[in-house]
């Protein structure tokens, strides 16, 4: 599709052609939604992130506070081992 720009044509008083060009009002129209569509994609994009972050916090926690358990687990079961082989 090729842009088409509407042409204004004045002439001024001391004679000289002034050519002003525009972009037709729904062409302007369409370039405004979008840009606004993207950045309307790009906010619920960054949301998305965001709430994906915060569901796999907790996740992570508790992954974290298993794995200190089972590495405790593990000293604590290492300690007896070597108190019973003494």
């Amino acid at each position: 599709m090729t842009q088409r720009k509407v042409f204004f044509i004045t002439l001024r008083p001391d004679g000289e052609i002034e050519v002003e060009r525009r972009t037709p009002w729904l062409m302007r129209i369409a370039v405004a939604a979008a840009l606004l569509a993207l950045i309307a994609g790009g906010v619920a994009l960054a949301l998305l992130a965001f709430w994906l972050a915060m569901i796999l916090i907790p996740i992570a926690i508790l992954a974290a506070l298993i794995a200190f358990a089972i590495g405790r687990f593990e000293i604590w079961r290492a300690e007896r081992r070597r108190r019973y082989w003494l």
